[in-house]
C-alpha cells in the first residue's frame, strides 16, 4: 500500500507571516522611537529600515516554508523581534556616542548599528544554509567524536600564539586578517551536538544507580568519567582563557542534558556538588574570579573598580517600572552598554516592564525548543533540542542575572540583543537547528493513500 504525503497539511504558514509582520513593526517602532526621543524627529530612512527588515525576515520565512514547512511558526518571529530590538538599542547608543563626541570636539565614532545589521544578514544567510543543507538532523549523530574534537579545538584556538588575543582580560578571541571571531560561540553548538550523540549511546550505563545517600540514588563511581571530563574542561577555560561565562555555560548545559538522558535527579546533585567545589577552588586560586565575586558582593566598596555594575544598577533604578522612554535615558553612562550591559540599557529606557517583556520573549523561545524536545521520539533529537534550548536559557539567566547583581558578572552577551557578530551569527545557526527539530516534531504522520476495490478484494482473498 502506497503513502500519499501530498495530503499532509502544512501548518503555520499564515500565522508565521502575520507574526513576522508584527515583529518587523515592533522593531521599526523601536527604531523610530529612539530618534523621536533623542533627536525629536522621525528618522528619514524609517520606511527603508522597515523594508529591509521585511526583506530579511521574508526571505527566512520563504525558506522555512519550503524546507521546514511544519516548523514552529512562533520561533522565527520571536527571534526577529529580539534582533530588531537589539538593533534599535545599538542605534540609540550610537546616537549617544556621537553626541558625546560632538560635545568633546572629537571625531564621531563609527556607528555600530549598520555593522550589526550586516551581521544579521550573514546570520540569516547561515540560517538558510543550515535548513537547506541539513534536511534531516539525525545525520549529525554520526559525527559525535568529530564534533567533540572540533568543539575542543575551537575552545583552544584563542590560546594559539599569534592567533588569539586578549580583550578586557579574557582570552576568547581570534584574529584572521581583518576579521575577529569568538570561536567559543561556535564551540557551544558543536559540543551540544557531540554531547547529544554521546549520551544517546551511553545513557543506559549512566542511568544505573549506585550507592543511596539521603534518599538519592547516586551514580556509580565508574560512570562519573564524562561529567568529570566536562568539569575539568570548564575549569580549563576558566584558568587559561580567564572567562567565567563560557565555563558556566558549558558545564551547566552538559548537566542538564545528562539529566534529560538518564532521568535521574542524582546527576543534578553531582553537578551541583562539582559546581560548588569548582567555584570555591576558582575563588581561592584565580584572581579574576575573586574580582567577580567581590563585585557581586559589594560593588559600591570600590566604585572605580566596579563602575560597570554600579552604573548599571543606577540606570535600572532610574528607569523604574516604566522607564524613561527610548532615546530619553543615559544608558551610555554604563561602560560596554552595547555588549555586556545591553540589558541594563533596556532596563533604563523601557523600565522593569519592558525588561520583563524581553525576558518573556526569551521564555517563549526556550519553551518552543523544549516543546520540540518533549514531542520528538528520537533520543538524539530530544537531547539536541533540550541542549539548544537550555543553552539559550542559561545564557539569558547568566547575563541578566549578572547585570541585576543576582549572580556574579560573567561577561557573556545577551543573545540577539548585544553587539557582536560571532554571537549573533551562531545564534541564528542555533535557531535554524531548532527549526529543523521542531519541523520533525510537528510533522504529522503520513496519510495512507486510498486502497482500490480490486486491491482490497485481493488482500481479503489472501487472508482467507
Amino acid at each position: 500500500m502506497t503513502v500519499d504525503t501530498s495530503l499532509v497539511p502544512r501548518r503555520g504558514r499564515g500565522t508565521e507571516l502575520v507574526l513576522l509582520l508584527f515583529a518587523a513593526g515592533i522593531a521599526t517602532g523601536a527604531y523610530v522611537a529612539v530618534d523621536l526621543g533623542a533627536l525629536g524627529r522621525v528618522p528619514p530612512n524609517a520606511l527603508a529600515y522597515l523594508g529591509g527588515l521585511l526583506l530579511i525576515a521574508g526571505t527566512a520565512h520563504v525558506i522555512v516554508r519550503r524546507w521546514a514547512p511544519h516548523a514552529d511558526p512562533v520561533i522565527l518571529p520571536l527571534v526577529v523581534t529580539l534582533n530588531g530590538l537589539g538593533l534599535a538599542m545599538i542605534h540609540r547608543l550610537d546616537l549617544a556616542d556621537a553626541e558625546a563626541a560632538r560635545q568633546a570636539g572629537e571625531a564621531i565614532p563609527r556607528a555600530a548599528a549598520p555593522v550589526q545589521l550586516t551581521w544579521m544578514v550573514v546570520g540569516v544567510a547561515l540560517f538558510v544554509l543550515v535548513l537547506v543543507l541539513v534536511p534531516d538532523y539525525r545525520v549529525l549523530s554520526r559525527y559525535a567524536y568529530t564534533a567533540g574534537v572540533l568543539g575542543i579545538v575551537l575552545l583552544l584556538l584563542p590560546l594559539v600564539p599569534g592567533l588569539g588575543y586578549d580583550i578586557r582580560g579574557a582570552q576568547i578571541w581570534i584574529s584572521i586578517g581583518p576579521m575577529n571571531f569568538q570561536p567559543g560561540e561556535a564551540a557551544k553548538i558543536v559540543l551540544i551536538v557531540a554531547f547529544a550523540a554521546y549520551l544517546v549511546r551511553t545513557k543506559d550505563a549512566l542511568a544505573h544507580a549506585g550507592r543511596r545517600v539521603l534518599g538519592i540514588d547516586l551514580p556509580r563511581a565508574r560512570d562519573l568519567g564524562p561529567i568529570l571530563v566536562v568539569w575539568l574542561m570548564a575549569l580549563g577555560i576558566l584558568a587559561f582563557e580567564r572567562d567565567l561565562g563560557p565555563s558556566l555555560l558549558l558545564f551547566g548545559v552538559f548537566v542538564v542534558m545528562i539529566y534529560v538522558a538518564t532521568e535521574r535527579f542524582s546527576w543534578i546533585v553531582v553537578g551541583a556538588a562539582l559546581f560548588v567545589v569548582g567555584g570555591l577552588a576558582a575563588n581561592a586560586v584565580f584572581g579574576h574570579v575573586q574580582a567577580r565575586i567581590d563585585g557581586w558582593l559589594d560593588p559600591f566598596a570600590d566604585v572605580d573598580r566596579f563602575g560597570q555594575i554600579v552604573q548599571s544598577l543606577y540606570g535600572l533604578a532610574y528607569g523604574g517600572e516604566i522607564g524613561t522612554g527610548l532615546g530619553r535615558g543615559r544608558p551610555d553612562l554604563v561602560p560596554f552598554a552595547v555588549s555586556d550591559f545591553i540589558a541594563a540599557a533596556f532596563g533604563e529606557e523601557l523600565g522593569l516592564t519592558g525588561l520583563m517583556a524581553i525576558i518573556v520573549i526569551y521564555a517563549l523561545l526556550v519553551s518552543r525548543g523544549l516543546r520540540a524536545a518533549l514531542v520528538l521520539r528520537d533520543p538524539f533529537g530530544k537531547l539536541l533540542a533540550a541542549g539548544l534550548a537550555t543553552v539559550l536559557l542559561l545564557q539569558v539567566f547568566i547575563v541578566i542575572g549578572g547585570v541585576t547583581k543576582l549572580i556574579p558578572l560573567t561577561g557573556l552577551t545577551t543573545p540577539f540583543l548585544s553587539l557582536g557578530g560571532s554571537s549573533l551569527v551562531m545564534n541564528w545557526v542555533l535557531v535554524a537547528l531548532l527549526m529543523r527539530l521542531s519541523d520533525a516534531a510537528r510533522r504529522p504522520a503520513p496519510i495512507p493513500a486510498p486502497v482500490r476495490v480490486d486491491e482490497a478484494v485481493t488482500q481479503v482473498v489472501k487472508l482467507q
